[in-house]
């Protein structure tokens, strides 16, 4: 029971993390440089997002498996296996997740008025300096309801999870695929405590965010 819930939460917590740095990093590069094709690395950013999470699973199998592109530089220069471990949960995980962060982080950059930004360069500051003390800080109500709701969608990874990772106990069942299998096999009391257990968490992690939002609002920060 406990084993899907902390792989869960182990691959939402990496996930996240390295969503937020793939968001970041794009989002910032997509409202303040001009780059080319820019326009297409947005739509392959968002496209996890639209389409079912069954294809984005197949298309992950296609790029991590032992033939695919990847996986097959992967598994015969290191012999390492991605397919079918918990290492797959989190590239999953972080596919299907990292549009909320890219979208949630472009928004928050977009709303910063350019011109703090650039009165800390005319007064000496390097772009560096400027993202970490004026871009950054400003966009931080975006981004914190970005690393939220990139968490909460990780946690709840399914489709992609189950084509990539499988089901596999104590390797790389989640707490998703744990709940669809208990359905299939007939265990309804295990179901509805894994439900409980997604339902509970996601309800706290919103309306935490929720508040906390709500109270910067009433201070008048936001």
């Amino acid at each position: 029971m406990f084993g899907p819930v902390l792989l869960s939460l182990r691959v939402a917590l990496i996930a996240t993390v390295i969503a937020f740095f793939i968001g970041i990093f794009f989002a910032y590069i997509i409202t303040r440089k001009n780059i080319p094709f820019k326009n297409i690395i947005e739509t392959i950013l968002i496209l996890p997002m639209v389409l079912p999470p069954s294809i984005v699973g197949y298309l992950l199998l296609k790029v991590f498996s032992k033939r695919g592109i990847i996986g097959a530089i992967l598994y015969n220069t290191f012999g390492i296996q991605v397919v079918f471990t918990w290492i797959a949960c989190i590239i999953a995980a972080t596919v299907v997740a990292l549009p909320m962060m890219y979208q949630n982080a472009k928004a928050a950059f977009l709303s910063i008025d350019p011109i703090y930004e650039n009165a800390a360069r005319t007064l000496g500051s390097k772009s560096l300096k400027v993202f970490f003390t004026v871009t950054l800080p400003l966009s931080k109500p975006g981004i914190i309801s970005g690393i939220v709701l990139t968490f909460a969608r990780a946690l709840g990874e399914f489709g992609a999870t189950l084509m990539l990772a499988g089901n596999i106990p104590g390797k790389t069942q989640t707490i998703p695929t744990s709940i669809y299998y208990a359905v299939v096999t007939g265990k309804e009391d295990q179901a509805m405590t894994l439900v409980l257990v997604m339902v509970i968490f996601s309800f706290v992690l919103i309306f935490a965010l929720n508040h906390w939002l709500k109270k910067r609002e009433n201070k008048g920060i936001i």
